[in-house]
Order: C-alpha cells, then sequence, then structure tokens
C-alpha cells in the first residue's frame, strides 16, 4: 500500500520523505490556503522534494474551468496528478485530460457509483473521504470495501486512495481492505510507529545495561 501525505506545508513533506516512505502528496485549496503562499510555486517546490504523485486540485467547478487549470498544473512537473470533483463537469474533465495523457485523481467520492463512473472515464486515482462519511454516522471503511470489490470485479485499473483519514486505526482497516494509497496527515503518519510498550521495552533495556556496564 502506497503511503502519501496530505498536506501543502514543506517542511511536513520534507520530514515525511526523509523517512524512506513517501510515495506522494495530496493537495486542496484548503491547504494551500492555510500556508498562505502561491499555488504553482508551491507545487514545483513540492515536485522538486517528491518524485512520486504530486496531486494538484483544481479551483474550477465548471468543465472549461477545469480542464485551462488543469492542463495549467500538469504543466508545472511531470508527477503533477490533476485533482478533480466527483462532479459530472470533474467526469468530464477526467475523459479528456485522460485523453490527453494527464493522470486525474477524482476526489470527494462518498458513494460506490461515483468510483465506477470516474474509473470508466480513466481516472488515474479515486478518492473516498472515510472520516467525513464517519462523522454523518454512516462506515467510511465499507465504501473502501465497496470500491476494492467493484474495481476487483471488472479489473479496472484506476487506483483506490483512502482520503480523510484521521487516526492510525484508519489505516490498519484500509490496508486489510485492499486500499491501494492512503492519504495522511503528518501527525497520523508519526504515530504510525508509536506504541507504549516499543517506548517501555526500549526504555528497559537502555537501564538492564547502565545497570550492569554503567554509562
Amino acid at each position: 500500500m502506497d503511503l502519501y501525505i496530505d498536506t501543502a506545508s514543506l517542511d511536513e513533506i520534507k520530514q515525511a520523505a526523509a523517512m524512506g516512505v513517501l510515495d506522494g502528496v495530496t493537495t486542496n485549496p484548503s491547504l494551500i490556503a492555510k500556508e498562505g503562499v502561491d499555488y504553482s510555486k508551491r507545487l514545483a517546490e513540492i515536485c522538486e522534494v517528491v518524485p512520486g504523485p504530486v496531486s494538484a486540485e483544481v479551483i474550477a467547478t465548471d468543465y472549461e474551468g477545469m480542464l485551462k487549470e488543469g492542463r495549467e498544473r500538469a504543466k508545472i512537473a511531470s508527477n503533477i496528478v490533476v485533482k478533480l470533483p466527483s462532479t459530472l463537469d470533474g467526469l468530464r474533465a477526467c475523459k479528456t485530460l485522460s485523453d490527453e495523457g494527464t493522470r486525474t485523481n477524482l476526489t470527494l467520492c462518498f458513494q460506490p457509483l461515483q468510483a465506477l463512473m470516474v474509473a470508466k472515464a480513466g481516472a488515474f486515482l479515486v478518492s473516498p473521504f472515510i472520516g467525513r462519511l464517519d462523522d454523518i454516522g454512516q462506515d467510511g471503511m465499507e465504501l473502501i470495501r465497496q470500491i476494492r470489490a467493484v474495481y476487483d470485479n471488472y479489473g479496472y485499473p484506476t487506483k483506490l486512495l483512502a482520503a480523510s483519514i484521521r487516526h492510525p486505526l484508519h489505516i490498519v482497516d484500509c490496508a486489510l481492505a485492499g486500499a491501494d494509497v492512503v492519504t495522511v496527515p503528518f501527525g497520523v503518519i508519526k504515530q504510525m510507529m508509536n506504541h507504549p510498550l516499543t517506548d517501555s521495552g526500549l526504555a528497559k533495556f537502555v537501564a538492564d545495561y547502565k545497570k550492569a556496564f554503567g554509562g
């Protein structure tokens, strides 16, 4: 399972990349706004750090606007993936850009039929949002399982990217359900290597050594 970081912070991306486990990056307008930086400049900076897919979301909501922005984003670097909404206009833009050789990530997916449609239109990635479904009392992981079954039934090459990850257990469940990718906030990535028994065990090893040999 590939691991992406969901951020526009260059510092967080560099720290995650230094761990040696980072496969890609996802961004969105909200994350860029939080950083207060020029969108295109930051995308170019990210692509210099991470050679894997970097999802760059469009702001336009209409077909023509998405195409214009998507084509501009794709020129920034060869590893840019144009991120589009899972709407009718987004579906059309997905088909056009995919036919042109530009990889796309269809985001804000909340039901399996959206995932089916974008796969048929040639999406490189589909991004179902687990946490936001959990927030309204639905089972976000069930959507991951449904999309996995649909894609496996018909052999669609679109990669299933689980988004809106809130905690490490989401990542475990995604791995067990067969998600191809998870995109995760930096704070949750750091939690993936944490366990109290690891900490206490390491402390005991060090304490026993010092007791026996000094130092």
